[in-house]
């Protein structure tokens, strides 16, 4: 074995990277700094540069780096010795979530959902969202879309489009139909009447689903963007034709489209929702799926996970919940901030773009 060199004490161990971690990293490569404090929208590395944070760890930031009243929340918590890890036992810092959660998010949206608590990451969620819509329609195949990304775990991998993602599986992926996003086809063609119709001919070669799962805005798949019109038309067929309707909240929501849910401005109340990300407001492991009421037919402990009871994220999110959705100021500065950013990329003479959520 080679000696190991011992890092300076005022120059950081950056080779320790080469050699102990694993070459799967990715964003390292394209930022090969070392960062030690973040505030705000800024990180800073160790040799005091300073960074605007574009990344906002890939979406799961959308208040900023240690925004102050999610810190001070956090660190009163711990500093009484409150309970960090609880499995899915009844815990006050769960309550407080549930409770802030139901009067600040559910009620004022009319919305009715059990919470199942998948922790500690968005494919867990999606994992429990298609194993539910199976058991509840006894049925196998799921309807996912072009470029839609879901996770990296095999049943959420199965409903990816990405080719390279899809082929770290190892396996074959199976029971998932991947169907043509909303202008997949340019402007002219809808394929939401094209799935209709293929669902609707027996001798389609699709077989009947159990859900129909999407994102309203695809990140990892290009930024696509659904119109409201083909959303209520997905749902729509999705009631028809009994299947359930999954929305992937997972990047889009949490504020991101200015409003708590990426899909509220359609109208849609989808059957199962599920949110990661930024839900905990503090970049900490929560992820949970929304449930209607009439379809929790799991049994005690036939999904779990170790670390579904994470209560620090339950403390931050609670602390979110109110900071920002109590009243609509940070929703209308999201709106604020998206007309500016359209207006400037539609005057720019380099900009040529078609989104088709831009259609209601």
């Amino acid at each position: 074995m080679t000696d190991t060199p011992t890092p300076s004490p005022d120059k950081p161990d950056t080779e320790i990277y080469e050699r102990r971690e694993s070459i799967v990293r990715s964003y390292s490569r394209a930022i090969p700094r070392e960062f030690d404090k973040a505030q705000d929208v800024w990180m800073y590395d160790e040799q005091g540069g300073r960074y605007l944070d574009f990344l906002a760890g890939c979406s799961s930031l959308n208040y900023g780096h240690n925004h102050p009243v999610l810190k001070k929340a956090l660190l009163e918590y711990i500093e009484r010795d409150g309970v960090a890890h609880a499995m899915d036992l009844h815990t006050k810092a769960k309550a407080e979530f549930l409770t802030t959660f139901e009067k600040t998010i559910l009620k004022p949206r009319d919305m009715d959902y059990r919470v199942m608590f998948t922790g500690p990451t968005g494919t867990n969620a999606v994992e429990a969202a298609i194993k539910l819509a199976r058991k509840v329609t006894e049925r196998t195949q799921i309807i996912a879309f072009t470029n839609g990304f879901h996770g990296m775990t095999l049943g959420a991998l199965a409903a990816t489009g990405n080719v390279k993602k899809r082929a770290g599986a190892g396996v074959s992926l199976s029971d998932v139909s991947h169907e043509p996003y909303d202008g997949y086809f340019g402007p002219d063609v809808d394929t939401a009447d094209q799935l209709d119709q293929r669902l609707s001919d027996p001798s389609s070669g699709l077989d009947k689903p159990a859900a129909i799962i999407l994102e309203t805005v695809q990140g990892e798949g290009g930024l696509n963007a659904c119109s409201n019109a083909w959303l209520r038309k997905i749902a729509d067929i999705a009631k028809k034709h009994g299947a359930l309707l999954i929305l992937d909240d997972i990047q889009a929501g949490c504020g991101r489209m200015g409003t708590f849910f990426s899909f509220e401005e359609a109208g849609i109340k989808p059957d199962i929702v599920t949110q990661a990300k930024s839900l905990s407001g503090y970049g900490l492991p929560f992820a949970v799926a929304l449930i209607k009421p009439e379809l929790d037919i799991w049994s005690p402990a036939e999904h779990n996970g170790t670390f579904r009871g994470n209560n620090h994220a339950f403390v931050t999110a609670t602390a979110a919940l109110k900071e920002f959705w109590s009243d609509d100021k940070l929703a209308k500065d999201v709106q604020r901030r998206d007309k500016i950013m359209k207006d400037r990329m539609e005057r720019s003479p380099k900009s040529t773009v078609w989104r088709p959520g831009a259609a209601a």
